[in-house]
């Protein structure tokens, strides 16, 4: 996606006039967070394959499937990131496949927490057919389904290759720092990025609002769990924060943030992950653990 490419090499244009000190201090400054954020994103995906309560309720699938797409992205991203800080030049081929993974897993995470979305307003707002609804196959389905678009994507900019010289760029070191940008400057490229990120941002933006807005109205009839409506409002709501700031710029607060927000969201939040994933960061006692309401 096109934010990706721009939020990181915004990050790095200012580089070559940095001291090794200035470089030093940036990269311990987004080293260190984006260290906290992988440990606690891994010690969740642990948790979620820790209990058949988590594998076998289709939330909790589509939740492994946003924290692994966001951590990959963020290990990507940051590896990146040090590498420029490093000056270390790639050739382009390997700077390619490092772009094209990283934009791939930046695209899954909207496309997920627009299912997640339709997930709890189907949950709130027919609760009776809900389990008919959302079945494991479904969200596999789901699942498949975000990670085709997100790769059809990534094969359409792909197309934008062929009027280069693939063989001379080979094994050409880059003459710039490894970025979206740098590696594919192409000007029909870019303006199909923003059209892209525009498109998606647009659709999942009124996917997530529409969600929230049916799960208001519900919530206002008697037949309605006000308590789980109440949870599922709250819960879109940070899911529309965490899918705006998914497609902005800046790295340390756009790029490395989101990738944690869905561990503190369900981490924090859920009753049924909160116990097992303090035990697991913390190990100090054995938890019982039974599903609780979303």
């Amino acid at each position: 996606m096109s934010n990706v490419s721009y939020s990181y090499s915004n990050s790095t244009v200012g580089l070559q006039y940095q001291t090794v000190l200035e470089r030093a201090i940036l990269s311990c400054v987004c080293t260190v967070p984006a260290c906290v954020f992988l440990f606690i994103n891994g010690t969740m995906l642990f948790t979620l394959r820790s209990k058949p309560v988590f594998r076998d309720t289709c939330r909790y699938v589509l939740l492994y499937n946003l924290l692994l797409a966001d951590t990959t992205q963020l290990v990507l991203t940051q590896v990146l990131f040090l590498l420029a800080i490093c000056r270390v030049r790639l050739t382009y081929p390997v700077c390619g496949t490092l772009t094209t993974l990283a934009n791939l897993t930046a695209g899954i995470s909207p496309l997920t927490l627009v299912v997640m979305s339709l997930e709890r307003y189907v949950a709130v707002c027919y609760p009776l057919r809900h389990a008919m609804i959302v079945t494991i196959r479904n969200t596999a389905l789901a699942i498949i389904a975000s990670w085709a678009v997100s790769s059809l994507n990534n094969a359409t900019r792909g197309l934008f290759l062929l009027q280069f010289s693939l063989e001379s760029l080979g094994t050409s070191l880059m003459n710039d720092y490894c970025y979206d940008i740098a590696w594919f400057p192409d000007s029909l490229r870019e303006t199909y990025d923003k059209a892209y990120t525009v498109f998606l941002s647009v659709t999942a933006g009124l996917a997530v609002i529409s969600s929230y807005t049916g799960v208001v109205l519900a919530a206002r009839s008697a037949s309605t769990d006000k308590v789980s409506a109440l949870k599922a409002r709250k819960t879109l709501l940070l899911h529309l924060v965490q899918l705006g700031l998914s497609l902005m710029f800046f790295y340390v607060i756009i790029i490395i943030l989101p990738r944690c927000l869905t561990s503190l969201i369900y981490g924090v939040r859920d009753q049924t992950i909160r116990p097992v994933l303090l035990y697991h960061l913390c190990g100090r006692r054995k938890l019982s653990v039974e599903p609780g309401p979303g």
